[in-house]
């Protein structure tokens, strides 16, 4: 069972009930996905390793995938997919045994380069 850290850090110009919101939407399109679960980060804990996040995160959401699952990359490609889909200047970081990724609006071939090489670092076989 590999634990992923997804945190959603909305854009400084969202108030924090749109992130909120923002938030759960996102939690609710990764549960839809074939992951063993998905909640919200309690109280601010994250998982072992992982950084803590700045002030102006307003969500974070812990999913356990299955190690033989290959679901990493879908979910990987899932988020990507939902920051191109928003106008606003939103991030999302997410972290793996202390392996931190941020993502944002970077052109598309930045972004699959460096989503690329996260996801082979963590994927099984």
């Amino acid at each position: 069972m590999t634990k992923l850290l997804v945190v959603v850090a909305p854009d400084p110009e969202v108030d924090n009930e749109a992130g909120e919101r923002l938030t759960r939407q996102l939690r609710a399109q990764i549960g839809e996905l074939d992951v063993e679960s998905v909640g919200l980060a309690a109280g601010g804990s994250v998982p072992d390793g992982a950084k803590a996040a700045d002030p102006a995160t307003v969500g974070a959401i812990v999913v356990a995938l299955s190690a033989s699952g290959g679901v990493l990359p879908t979910l990987v490609g899932m988020l990507r997919d939902w920051l191109a889909r928003h106008d606003r200047a939103h991030r999302i970081s997410m972290t793996i045994d202390g392996d931190t990724i941020d993502m944002d609006r970077a052109t598309a071939d930045q972004q699959r380069a460096l989503v690329d090489a996260f996801v082979r670092r963590h994927s099984v076989g």
